[in-house]
């Protein structure tokens, strides 16, 4: 089947995947301003729109925390609205609690960010995929180290049935109209 095109606020959340310290740092720094920038916007649509959040940390130890920046966007949320978890395996749907995290929260629709776009995004947008969850990849809030990668992922990740968008059609799908107090509070953003 194919997945949905239109996101909707009471059935989408947002999975940050691996936006770490040592990760962060092998980056293109132009691309990796650019991309954290879309990331915290989704963050912040995500906190006016009451969307869940779920945070992944690809081996913390070796690859560092959460970036503090997006750590302390993503506690802006609600507690109950926000699952951080570790892992080591590339692709976060094969961990139990991610899948009972997501389950739980009830949502159907799922916005990927983080890094790397041909890794662990590429495989757990392809996990969730299978598993049935319409899947939004932004490709200006994904970053891989070289461009042939970031392009290699977003390839694969349209061959597995997942939808590649950009950070505002996110934003604005979910909006769905101007006027609105949460377009006011968007809109500011997204200058």
């Amino acid at each position: 089947m194919a997945p949905n095109l239109e996101l909707s606020p009471d059935r989408t959340g947002i999975c940050i995947i691996d936006v770490q310290e040592r990760l962060a740092n092998a980056m293109p720094e132009k691309v990796l301003k650019g991309t954290l920038r879309n990331i915290l916007n989704l963050i912040e649509a995500a906190r006016v729109l009451d969307l869940p959040a779920v945070v992944s940390e690809q081996y913390p130890k070796n690859l560092g925390r959460t970036l503090p920046v997006v750590a302390e966007s993503v506690l802006r949320l609600p507690r109950e609205r926000v699952f951080f978890f570790e892992k080591v395996q590339f692709d976060c749907g094969v961990l139990g609690p991610f899948e009972s995290w997501l389950r739980k929260s009830g949502r159907t629709q799922w916005v990927l960010v983080g890094m790397e776009t041909h890794v662990c995004v590429y495989q757990t947008a392809r996990g969730m995929a299978r598993a049935g969850y319409d899947t939004h990849v932004p490709r200006d809030a994904v970053v891989s180290r070289t461009m042939a990668n970031w392009e290699i992922g977003l390839k694969l990740i349209e061959q597995a049935s997942c939808i590649t968008t950009s950070t505002e059609t996110v934003i604005f799908d979910l909006l769905k109209q101007a006027g609105t107090a949460e377009f006011k509070m968007l809109s500011r953003i997204i200058k």
